[in-house]
């Protein structure tokens, strides 16, 4: 196994590098099937640090990947001089490439159906050859049992290697937990990855990403919905920071 293991404020990590991390996951993808892999960034470590049920959620991961400039800088640190950032969109978009000789067939989970068909549009279009197995977005609204069960045959029934669930933090985390073992496939929570990659929303130009400024460009683009919960959750990681041990 090439990634390792640190752990920071009580949740466990896998670090490395993006070539890394894919290599693994592509490496063991059919060796998961029944688990599943989350991002973690300083909203949702803060979370877990405060709701234990949520802290074993992202411990029970196959891989919980640092997704955010902040952790991996306090992983490395802490010591782990090999941490990187590994945001859930771009491990998305290595995956599609590592796999677009149709060697791996992947199913959409989440968001709207104009943008799954978008999706998986873009990416035909730019990976001719990639196997779909198959999309689905839920109703916004929590499922029956009878839907609950219906959903999970159609996924399974799909037979695809990897599940792509993009219904928010930490919603898609706790969707994981309770599916593992139970969808047959390996499950991987990305959030806003659908509307990136499908390009319903923008993403920050590289230049801001490259300079750990993403988060500002979200805040900025969505104010009223993140402003409230960056400075709440910024302020807590920096305490932590100054007070906890890793």
């Amino acid at each position: 196994m090439m990634l390792k293991t640190a752990y920071l404020f009580g949740i466990r990590y896998s670090v490395g590098n993006m070539g890394e991390a894919c290599r693994e996951v592509l490496r063991s993808v059919r060796d998961l099937k029944g688990r599943y892999i989350c991002f973690s960034n300083v909203h949702t470590l803060v979370t877990a640090v405060e709701n234990e049920k949520y802290r074993k959620i992202l411990n029970r991961s196959a891989y919980t990947f640092p997704d955010g400039a902040p952790v991996a800088w306090k992983l490395r640190m802490d010591g782990n001089v090999t941490a990187e950032r590994i945001a859930g969109p771009d491990f998305m978009d290595a995956m599609f490439d590592v796999t677009s000789d149709g060697s791996v067939s992947h199913f959409f989970y989440g968001s709207s159906p104009e943008t799954l068909e978008r999706l998986a549009g873009r990416i035909k279009a730019r990976y001719p050859q990639i196997k779909i197995a198959g999309k689905y977005a839920p109703p916004f609204r929590k499922l029956s049992a009878k839907e609950d069960e219906d959903i999970t045959a159609l996924i399974n029934g799909s037979d695809a290697d990897i599940v792509w669930v993009g219904l928010g933090a930490p919603k898609q985390e706790v969707f994981m937990h309770s599916h593992r073992n139970k969808i047959k496939s390996l499950m991987i929570g990305v959030g806003a990855g659908f509307d990136f990659h499908a390009e319903t929303a923008k993403r920050a130009p590289l230049w801001m990403q490259k300079l750990y400024l993403e988060w500002l460009y979200r805040l900025c683009t969505e104010p009223k919905r993140l402003a409230g919960r960056y400075f709440k959750t910024n302020t807590k990681f920096i305490l932590y920071c100054l007070t906890k041990r890793g």
